[in-house]
């Protein structure tokens, strides 16, 4: 499980989001330039960020429905 920074924020997070920021600037920059290359480094750097906080996201609700599950057991026993 990622380190908790504040409430909701991990390290996790800040990573997937500076990846997102640094994509956009490559995708800029690649237009700005006319280099197709950094461009398209730039997209994939965008998607990859994306796919790895929706993949944080699915574990975190995978984590809030085993809490709950426990939840439900020790009360019935």
């Amino acid at each position: 499980m990622a380190a908790t920074i504040g409430t909701e924020t991990t390290v996790s997070d800040l990573s997937n989001k500076a990846q997102e920021v640094t994509g956009k600037a490559k995708e800029k920059l690649g237009s700005l330039t006319g280099d197709e290359e950094l461009k398209g480094e730039g997209q994939a750097d965008q998607a990859e960020s994306k796919v790895r906080q929706a993949a944080e996201d699915l574990k975190g609700a995978a984590h809030d429905v085993a809490d709950r599950v426990k939840g439900v057991l020790k009360r019935d026993n």
